[in-house]
């Protein structure tokens, strides 16, 4: 089948539910490149902490946006839009299909839904931000945030401190919260169209899933990294210093913790976030579900993408079209 020069296939799902795997599998038989839309992956520290693709794999199609940041630099939605808009245009000038592979829901809402134009809170506000957050910690300036922008803050954690602090900047540095930004969201750029297919394997095959990649990751050297990443000396509210398993190794390295309590850690915290993936792709579109060209397909019976799913797989693609 030949698709259209504005086709692009999202595969999406929580961590460990087979994503790189399908998305590898689609690209080598529709000559797809693959394009990065988790937002750890894209840090260049984290290979082994994220699990992003192999050499190997790298070289069976091209891939896109894997490891092309700096951990010491925090990752937006705006900046990853834009970059992988570049990469499907990319990806179609060199007769490929763009293949967009991640779990960071909110980087293919804004993807496929637009995002919403945030004006520059300003320097005097991500200072502001910073300094509270460094002073009294994030619960308590998510506490002042939901005295001020209870809105905003029904939506956050109170242990997300890079969320809390981008928010208290943007309320101080334009006088509106986020989510009264969020409210006011551009109309997608309608040149593409998306095809998604959203992996959703039951709890205990992920809980599996989740202690065999733990367990990969320390052999594969997870443990250096960490140290590596540590030397550097960067804030831990940047966001890869908040990867999965980075707060966890990084408190056995300090002899905070033994290695059983890293792991039992790094694995509980996983399992939550996965938890919170499945939760949002089930309840939300990505891609708005009255666009008759956007299509959503979920595969409940099966644990991981395999090769015997890939018929399926295809013949849902192919019937869209």
């Amino acid at each position: 089948m030949v698709f259209s020069d504005a086709t692009a296939i999202v595969v999406a799902g929580p961590t460990c539910s087979g994503k790189s795997a399908l998305a590898l599998a689609l690209a080598e038989r529709l000559g797809g490149s693959v394009i990065n839309a988790d937002s750890m992956q894209v840090y260049r520290e984290l290979r082994v902490l994220t699990a992003r693709p192999t050499p190997a794999d790298e070289g069976r199609a091209p891939h896109a946006l894997y490891g092309t940041r700096p951990a010491a630099e925090a990752c937006t939605a705006a900046w990853w839009r834009a970059a992988a808009l570049a990469e499907m245009q990319a990806a179609r000038q060199a007769g490929r299909v763009p293949i967009l592979c991640g779990g960071t829901g909110l980087y293919l809402m804004a993807l496929t839904q637009g995002l919403a134009e945030i004006p520059d809170p300003g320097e005097a506000a991500r200072h502001e931000a910073r300094r509270l957050l460094a002073e009294i910690g994030p619960v308590a300036l998510y506490a002042k945030l939901a005295l001020m922008d209870p809105q905003t803050a029904a939506r956050l954690r109170p242990s997300d401190p890079q969320r809390i602090a981008r928010a208290w900047e943007v309320l101080q540095g334009t006088g509106r919260g986020l989510a009264s930004w969020y409210d006011v969201v551009p109309e997608a750029d309608g040149v593409w169209t998306y095809r998604a297919i959203v992996l959703d394997p039951p709890r205990e095959v992920l809980r599996a899933a989740i202690a065999q990649r733990f367990a990969a990751m320390m052999r594969g050297g997870a443990l250096d990294e960490v140290e590596a990443l540590l030397k550097q000396g960067l804030s831990t509210a940047l966001p890869a210093m908040r990867a999965h398993g980075v707060p966890e190794l990084s408190a056995y390295l300090r002899g905070a913790i033994d290695m059983a309590e890293a792991a039992r850690r790094t694995l509980l915290v996983t399992g939550q976030y996965t938890k919170r993936q499945a939760t949002w792709f089930r309840h939300r579109h990505i891609a708005a579900p009255d666009a008759t060209h956007r299509f959503l397909a979920r595969f409940e019976d099966h644990t991981q993408f395999m090769e015997r799913n890939m018929p399926g797989i295809l013949n849902f693609i192919y019937a869209i079209g």
